[in-house]
């Protein structure tokens, strides 16, 4: 892993773009782990269909990561004659092996490392320039000492030397044209970045992978704007902590993963019946129950649409690239606090723990700002009046006059609880309403393209699929793409005119129950012939998949 985040790192300082994937064991004391990258001159998305190069400084468990690395006979795998026996499940692949004895190697240097003539053989082959690499050493490693630097060094331009003699594989172009420094960094860090720009000032959380990156990210920054981050007991008491806060008036966020989501559901109801806003960044992980924390999947949809009891609607926010995850947290932050409800942000494990080089991401000027009384209370304060915006003022305590109770019982327009069935009926209307009529502008979705075919897909299915795309134009296809990014409040009248003139749908997600698919036929009147694109994780969705399915079709 560390050996991968400084590769990515000298792209990017080269001028490159790369993408890192990471897959690893669940052990919580660790294991097994691989850093999976895609390095390109210009911006990607996801992973491409197969693997250039394959160095494996040990093969132990190897077999767990097999099936997530494709390759071709044009491949080439790079292992340690000393690390084990080569793998069957590694020589089944076709690709061409060569030998090169890390191990050997880094005992020849004073305090040398295998993992960095890993990277400098990695460097040497794809053509990194030296210098790139070494700055990033040297910068990663100013705080081991000059005796690690050194060494770490001598192992890079070991390992370069070394790949002179290697067989060929796919080099890239020297970068042009680059002239800001691009960005190294998550989508959990991208997701905590969107948190605080739109105005989060608390957080209380209770670390679970693959979420916890969000809450590292926040803990130091929040606290130089003067924000609080408190590591909860468990979840329960996570989200009842930015309850509080938020009904005192701070915007307030929490993040977990599937499990503390569902852990969760009873108390997003009360901040829902209460209009208290909130944030909940899920980043979804491979279920049910314990699942796979270390994998991907998209599984956690119908949880966060459905998994609330009675009738809660609230908001459901789905980035679709990494750096979207920076947007699509600040603007649910911000919709939280305008429309003083629930707002989830279904990120997942792809998305968040994945490293990628981005340009900066422009801020998009989405603020933490809620409705509030002016002056003194004329009146008895009724918190919950029933407006036609179905948003009404809300007070925070401390202001004179405007003293209201907030829980989960149903109640009348003074917050008083009330079983009265026009009480019932007129609150469940005001908090649909609310939801129901905003204007969201263009950002429920992202719609890319023309032609008959359309392809529907959320989250970090698009980045393969946008990829699928461009090969299917560059093929003479025709087709559009639409990311929903709101997944709830759903927008019908919008849906349908991205669709208009679409003869045939293919939906496209990472889950076993076609969770996506379902929620669209439920939801939505999809026009002619629809085909579905599912499977679960840990295997990722690639390229060529989708435009082989377009490709059929057309």
């Amino acid at each position: 892993m560390t050996a991968g985040n400084m590769l990515l790192d000298a792209a990017g300082r080269a001028g490159w773009y790369a993408y890192m994937t990471r897959s690893s064991g669940a052990q919580i004391r660790g294991g097994e782990a691989a850093a999976m990258m895609r390095l390109s001159t210009s911006p990607v998305q996801s992973h491409d269909d197969r693997f250039d190069v394959l160095v494996a400084i040990d093969w132990q468990n190897v077999g767990r990561f097999s099936a997530e690395i494709p390759m071709t006979s044009d491949g080439l795998v790079l292992g340690d004659p000393d690390g084990g026996e080569f793998p069957e499940q590694i020589g089944a692949k076709g690709a061409r092996r060569a030998d090169i004895p890390f191990k050997k190697m880094a005992k020849e240097i004073e305090g040398g490392r295998p993992n960095m003539i890993a990277l400098g053989a990695v460097a040497g082959l794809v053509g990194l320039p030296e210098d790139a690499v070494l700055g990033v050493v040297r910068d990663s490693l100013a705080k081991k000492g000059e005796a690690a630097r050194t060494a770490s060094e001598a192992s890079v331009r070991a390992g370069m030397a070394f790949a002179a003699g290697l067989p060929a594989c796919p080099r890239l172009a020297a970068a042009e044209g680059q002239s800001e420094r691009l960005w190294s960094i998550t989508g959990n860090e991208a997701a905590g970045l969107g948190a605080v720009r739109g105005g989060i000032r608390f957080v209380a959380a209770y670390p679970i992978t693959p979420g916890t990156e969000v809450l590292e990210w926040l803990a130091p920054n929040l606290a130089k704007l003067g924000g609080v981050l408190v590591q909860a007991e468990d979840e329960l008491a996570s989200i009842n902590q930015i309850i509080g806060a938020s009904y005192a008036g701070v915007p307030s966020l929490t993040a977990t993963s599937g499990p503390g989501l569902a852990l969760m559901t009873e108390s997003l109801g009360l901040a829902v019946a209460s209009e208290t806003p909130i944030t909940v960044v899920n980043v979804m992980r491979g279920g049910p129950s314990t699942g796979i924390p270390v994998k991907s999947e998209q599984s956690d949809l119908n949880i966060a649409l459905y998994g609330l009891h009675g009738d809660a609607p609230h908001l459901v926010v789905a980035p679709n690239s990494l750096a979207d995850c920076a947007f699509s947290t600040q603007w649910a932050v911000h919709l939280a606090d305008s429309l003083q409800t629930a707002a989830i942000v279904l990120s997942d494990q792809s998305l968040g723990q994945s490293r990628a080089t981005i340009a900066p991401p422009a801020d998009p000027g989405f603020r933490a700002i809620r409705l509030m009384p002016e002056g003194e209370a004329a009146e008895r304060y009724r918190r919950y009046t029933n407006t036609a915006s179905g948003v009404s003022p809300m007070a925070v305590p401390g202001m004179k006059g405007y003293q209201y109770t907030a829980d989960g019982l149903e109640h009348n327009e003074y917050g008083t609880p009330s079983s009265a069935a026009a009480d019932h009926s007129a609150q469940l209307d005001k908090r649909l309403r609310k939801l129901a009529v905003h204007d969201y502008g263009q950002h429920w979705a992202d719609i890319e393209g023309d032609g008959d075919i359309a392809v529907l897909t959320w989250g970090s299915t698009t980045g393969p699929v946008r990829e699928a795309l461009e090969r299917f134009r560059a093929s003479g296809g025709r087709a559009r793409l639409v990311s929903i990014r709101l997944i709830s409040p759903v927008r019908p009248e919008q849906l349908a005119a991205a669709l208009e003139g679409v003869a045939r749908v293919l939906v496209v997600e990472q889950s076993h129950g076609a969770q996506f698919h379902r929620y669209l036929r439920a939801h939505y009147d999809l026009p002619g012939s629809v085909r579905a694109f599912h499977r679960p994780g840990p295997l990722p969705i690639r390229p060529n998949e989708i435009f082989r399915q377009l490709a059929d079709w057309s």
